[in-house]
């Protein structure tokens, strides 16, 4: 048996004291993410996490800064992910861009809202990275050292 940790990204944007969040289909249930999304063979962690968001949210962002990452086994499928969370600055929105299969739409909310739907949150690790982030929590993005060629 051959055990395989999943790579992934998500990105925390923030405007006004809410976050842009994604409503998408997971395992036939509603969940709320952040723009997230595995990474493609080659690709680094923060071009990824651009294009995730880019992808879920037709949101242009520019990454700040690396809030951290984040191991969370899922109890549903058994598969173990590696997240690292980035903290980025929206910069343009694109609402004709199509969003990727699953995502039912882009929304902001608040903290206080997401934890008030803590049952539809995909992971636990959603409201810790943005508890991370809100504490200050903040590496820099080239904290993360990739050869990739």
């Amino acid at each position: 048996m051959c055990w395989t940790p999943h790579a992934t990204v998500a990105t925390i944007v923030e405007r006004d004291g809410r976050f842009l969040m994604v409503e998408e289909v997971s395992s036939g249930r509603v969940v709320l993410n952040q723009p997230a999304g595995h990474l493609e063979e080659n690709e680094y962690f923060a071009d990824a996490a651009v294009r995730e968001t880019m992808e879920e949210t037709g949101w242009q962002v520019e990454l700040k800064n690396l809030v951290g990452m984040y191991a969370y086994k899922s109890g549903n499928s058994n598969i173990t992910y590696h997240r690292l969370c980035y903290a980025a600055e929206a910069v343009e929105h694109h609402p004709d861009s199509p969003l990727d299969d699953g995502i039912i739409q882009a929304l902001w909310l608040t903290r206080d809202e997401l934890a008030e739907r803590a049952d539809q949150l995909r992971s636990p690790t959603v409201l810790k990275c943005i508890d991370d982030y809100l504490a200050g929590r903040s590496f820099p993005v080239d904290f993360v050292f990739e050869q990739l060629d």
